[in-house]
């Protein structure tokens, strides 16, 4: 048979014709590499840069997984273990699997810095500014921190006799073992902040000028009950959360609670009463709460926690009365069609030695009401976008001002107060840096992610639970944390797996070296999207040509 003179041999020089010409002239967008935010980044109120030290601990560089962390957060020992951890929330991790078990790999980061002495970065110069912190909850404690940081001298004024405000007051040791508080407030301390105890602030003016303080940043914490009016024949019995939780620090003999403690409210506060009454002996500690479990303002794991270990909740009921002998009146609720509680008119009656009310704290303000220019609104002081009150030179942050009242966004509040300080102090104003698109898990190729769920952590037996103050949960040990900090997705962010140098059919892809990515060669790339669609983390974005 007679080959045809065209076939093959035109198809070969068409190939280097091709070449020689290059084929970047059909496309009709091209695939750029960019930056995405990663979802836990993103909801971290104390905005860590979470991937950035996970990828760091995955390759077992501790100290520096510890540094980056503490470029935004001076307390991961505690953050570890107190925060609620939206980063977790948020994580594309959950929709693979289950989310990446961030606080117990920032716990076990801080409990080896301890152990191994790891100190912060602090600059050697001072700028000559001074700048009075009230309050050394962890609000002011992360300004403070942040301030001398950035080279100014802080003093702490702090009313108690201890410092840590309501991570010490209002969070019970079973949560946040009292060691690792002092541990990571003594390194602040240690960095050259001033932390004076028994000093209670009346007049902030007088204070800023007899100290001579170019600032002054008030973070004072929710520390006032709220109160409410229910008939009593032995107001003797009724005590408020707040004050309970703060006895079990300061005094010598602990509040005597009795056998039978019901706590009326449903928040996180409420929660941690009722298990402290139990681990302090009451055979029966009862939560009273007007609404749904649904409804509850208080943690869910929280909440599982406490009923394990034999806390009774009755939903759908409040309290009318309490009598003589500790009887209490309560009357059962029910939603109407706006999910709101009604009365129904049906009594029921409980039998109590105390009863706990936990209906919520507000801020002593008293004090800011004597200087000119600050505006309060709803028991809280009005900041401006630099959190500086309507007095030049006073900020304030935490509980103090309109926010979510937790040890994370508190932190988050002395950070940012911290640096919109400083830049005041140079005449100038503090602005954040952009936040990048999200890396949602639709922008993800999660076909390449293996199952690999989350390290469970290890829980305290119940008998001991409902009998000491030990610590509820355990810390991972090095293999489990280098397992977690691996888990991590990187989205939105290369990590070189080399997926895109590997499927481009073009030739198209460069590699730049380790840890410098990949670049494009337009020339050849025919922009087919095979390298978006594969890239696992979604760190490649298809975009349309220009014109």
């Amino acid at each position: 048979m007679t080959l045809p003179t065209t076939a093959p041999f035109a198809i070969t020089v068409d190939v280097g014709t091709s070449l020689d010409n290059h084929t970047g002239t059909w496309r009709t967008e091209r695939p750029v590499y960019l930056d995405r935010l990663p979802p836990c980044n993103n909801a971290c109120p104390a905005g860590e840069n979470i991937q950035a030290w996970l990828a760091l601990a995955e390759e077992g560089n501790y100290e520096a997984a510890w540094q980056e962390i503490m470029v935004n957060n001076p307390l991961p020992g505690i953050m570890g273990r107190a925060c609620y951890h939206p980063c977790e929330d948020a994580c594309n991790r959950k929709d693979i699997d289950s989310a990446v078990s961030i606080h117990a790999v920032e716990r076990f980061l801080d409990d080896e810095s301890r152990k191994q002495g790891w100190l912060p970065r602090v600059p050697s110069d001072l700028s000559g500014k001074k700048i009075l912190v009230v309050g050394s909850g962890p609000s002011g404690l992360s300004a403070a921190y942040h301030l001398r940081r950035l080279g100014h001298a802080v003093t702490i004024y702090e009313a108690g006799p201890v410092a840590g405000g309501m991570m010490r007051f209002g969070i019970p040791a079973y949560r946040l073992p009292r060691d690792v508080v002092e541990e990571n407030i003594k390194r602040i301390a240690d960095m050259g902040v001033e932390i004076v105890l028994n000093r209670k602030v009346e007049d902030i003016a007088a204070e800023k000028a007899e100290g001579g303080f170019d600032a002054v940043f008030l973070a004072i914490g929710a520390h006032l009950a709220n109160r409410a009016y229910i008939p009593s024949a032995d107001a003797g019995r009724i005590l408020d959360a707040v004050g309970v939780l703060h006895d079990m620090e300061t005094e010598e003999s602990k509040p005597m609670l009795g056998r039978r403690v019901v706590v009326y409210g449903g928040g996180n506060t409420a929660v941690d009463v009722a298990r402290t009454a139990k681990r302090m002996g009451a055979q029966e500690a009862i939560i009273v709460y007007r609404r749904t479990r649904d409804q509850m303002p208080a943690h869910d794991f929280e909440m599982d926690e406490a009923i394990e270990e034999g806390v009774i909740v009755n939903w759908l009921t409040t309290i009318k009365e309490v009598g003589d002998g500790g009887k209490v009146m309560v009357e059962r609720m029910e939603l109407d069609a706006d999910g709101k509680p009604q009365p129904t008119g049906e009594m029921d009656e409980l039998e109590a030695d105390t009863v706990v009310m936990a209906l919520g704290q507000n801020v002593d303000t008293s004090f800011v009401e004597k200087l000119d220019g600050v505006e309060i609104k709803d028991k809280t002081i009005q900041v401006d976008t630099q959190f500086m009150t309507g007095h030049p030179g006073v900020f304030a942050g935490g509980d103090m001002v309109p926010s979510e009242r937790t040890v994370t966004v508190a932190v988050g509040h002395g950070k940012h107060a911290a640096r919109a300080i400083h830049a005041w102090l140079q005449s100038e104003t503090y602005q954040r840096a952009e936040k990048h698109e999200i890396a949602d898990f639709e922008k993800l190729n999660p076909w390449y992610y293996a199952n690999a769920p989350e390290t469970v952590q290890e829980q305290l037996d119940i008998a001991r639970r409902q009998a000491t103050f030990g610590e509820v949960l355990g810390g991972l040990d090095e293999t489990n944390a280098l397992y977690e900090a691996r888990r991590c997705l990187s989205c939105g962010n290369c990590f070189e797996c080399d997926n895109c140098y590997g499927v481009c059919p073009d030739n198209a892809v460069i590699k730049l070296g380790p840890g410098n990515r990949f670049k494009f060669d337009y020339d050849f790339c025919k922009g087919c999207g095979i390298c978006a669609a594969e890239c696992p983390c979604g760190a490649i974005e298809m975009v349309p040509e220009e014109i």
